[in-house]
């Protein structure tokens, strides 16, 4: 009981495995089958084209949806690019138009310019067979451009110009144009001769064998004929028909009507015999009925040009049930794309000028901010230089105030020192009389004799200290004024140095006399000496100069 679920678990993973197997082998098995379809379609499609051209084309269909399913949407696409040409060897143009129109739709979606060059190329030549010039030519034009911009942008070999030269060749000659059929090929024999061969070179060589019959180059022309006729009976067959015709105009221009009859008879029995280029065979048949005039043979030109009329009116009739699809389909896919692309530019106009506006928003915006900043900048800057003169003036007048402080200060001291000077002159007075009246004394006593002198000497040294300390007191208050005097007038003794310390006091020569223990006359002879020293002259003052330094 205990190993009855572990065994029915294994069971279970055991069948699990063996149905993920057999699935992933099946899918396997599917795929590489899917494969070797896809392969063999397409490769048993290529061999029944000119036996069997229904059953190439249902294998052809079967290859493009295999190849949808893979998601290879390129050679799906170019599966489906055989049929219009099959299609267009039948005269089915409404088909051969449907097809040519699905792969564009197919290429747009996956943005494929080389294939979109080549389905252009594909769907000017359909316009050309309906003789509308203007599209077929805007449609080869188109290819020819895009080939062009895909070369210069290193993504195409030259050789892709090729087919675009020869198709507009082929489709000048249809036209009647030889003289601008020959410069496409002149233009597509240049590109040859710079690329190593091409599968286009028998068609080209056909187009050069019908100039060189427009030239008047008959003979050439037969052999460029006889030369390429080989090529086309194993590769293209079916395209005898043309090749048969124009060689049969080389004939009918040398007047050799039996060989020109007998080339235009084998251009028809091809194509009956491969049911391709029948709407050529009304061409055929014209050529056919100009022949039998020459000859006189008025029933086989009936006959012919009545064939030519039958064959005309089947094919590019617009009641013909082939191609009644593809004249009442008027371009629809040419419609709808104008309306899409129509639409995609008024969206574009519509986003530009939604851009335009917010583009002229943000402009409006950045210039009311730039000139918001600019204004508030200016504010600011006016703002920063009032307050910048502001603190100027307050600095100024700061050190004005400081200045006058200052002075006020020095002045101050300086009253001080000129009051405690006037102290010390009468101090001085008052030892000079005690000292004089000591002197005139006379004492007995040795001892008293000594005491009087010590006094005397006391007296005296007292004086030169009064005077020491009032230096030191006028240098600490009036420093600048000092250093500027000893510096500027270094020759000036310290008694002239004295002078001007009294005179920056405005002390009077009495009072000099009196502090110095001079006389006035001697005061005014040291002024004197004084000015000669500074090199003053007679019109300035000594007070006054002295007071400014």
């Amino acid at each position: 009981m205990f190993f009855e679920p572990v065994v029915n678990l294994m069971k279970m993973r055991f069948v699990f495995l063996l149905f993920f197997f057999f699935s992933f082998n099946g899918v396997a098995q599917d795929n590489f089958k899917l494969q070797n379809n896809k392969i063999d379609y397409i490769k048993r499609a290529r061999e029944l084209r000119f036996t069997d051209l229904d059953s190439s084309m249902y294998l052809f269909e079967k290859a493009h949806e295999t190849l949808l399913i893979e998601g290879d949407t390129v050679e799906a696409i170019n599966a489906l690019l055989e049929m219009p040409d099959m299609y267009g060897q039948q005269v089915n143009y409404g088909k051969s138009y449907n097809g040519i129109w699905h792969a564009l739709v197919l290429a747009e979606n996956i943005e494929n310019d080389h294939l979109r060059a080549s389905i252009y190329n594909r769907l000017g030549r359909l316009y050309s067979f309906f003789k509308r010039k203007d599209k077929a030519f805007r449609y080869l034009n188109t290819s020819l451009k895009i080939n062009k911009d895909l070369i210069k942008r290193g993504l195409l070999g030259k050789s892709a110009l090729i087919e675009n030269y020869y198709l507009l060749t082929a489709t000048y000659r249809e036209i009647g144009q030889p003289k601008i059929s020959e410069v496409y090929l002149d233009s597509c024999s240049q590109v040859l001769r710079q690329v190593a061969g091409s599968r286009l070179k028998s068609y080209i060589e056909m187009e050069r064998a019908h100039i060189l019959t427009y030239q008047g180059k008959t003979a050439q022309a037969v052999d460029l004929f006889e030369e390429i006729e080989p090529w086309f009976k194993k590769n293209r067959p079916s395209y005898l028909v043309l090749v048969y015709t124009y060689w049969g105009d080389v004939y009918s221009k040398l007047q050799d009507l039996e060989q020109s009859e007998k080339y235009y008879n084998k251009a028809i029995e091809t194509a009956q015999e491969y049911s391709s280029h029948l709407d050529f065979s009304a061409l055929t048949h014209e050529r056919l009925a100009d022949l039998y005039l020459k000859k006189g043979d008025k029933d086989k030109v009936i006959y012919n040009l009545k064939k030519a009329k039958d064959l005309d009116a089947h094919f590019f009739d617009s009641r013909s049930e082939n191609n009644k699809l593809f004249l009442e389909i008027k371009d629809k896919y040419i419609l709808s794309k104008e309306r899409q692309e129509k639409f995609i530019q008024k969206q574009r106009v519509e986003k530009l000028e939604q851009q335009d506006q917010i583009l002229l928003l943000q402009r409006i915006i950045l210039l009311g901010a730039i000139l918001f900043l600019l204004i508030i900048g200016l504010v600011y800057f006016r703002i920063i230089r009032i307050k910048h003169r502001a603190e100027k003036k307050l600095i100024a007048r700061n050190k004005e105030l400081e200045l006058i402080k200052s002075k006020e200060l020095i002045e101050l001291k300086n009253k001080e020192l000129a009051s405690s000077a006037l102290e010390l002159v009468e101090k001085n007075e008052l030892l000079g009389n005690l000292k004089n009246k000591l002197s005139s004394k006379n004492f007995n006593n040795a001892k008293d004799k000594s005491e009087v002198k010590k006094m005397l000497n006391s007296i005296a040294l007292s004086n030169n200290q009064s005077w020491e300390e009032f230096k030191l007191r006028f240098t600490a208050v009036n420093e600048k004024f000092y250093e500027k005097l000893v510096i500027d007038y270094p020759m000036l003794t310290q008694g002239d140095q004295k002078i001007c310390a009294l005179i920056k006091l405005n002390f009077t020569s009495k009072d000099m006399a009196r502090l110095l223990g001079i006389s006035v006359e001697s005061v005014h002879t040291t002024r004197y000496r004084l000015r000669k020293k500074m090199k003053l002259d007679r019109k300035t003052n000594l007070e006054d100069f002295i007071a400014t330094l």
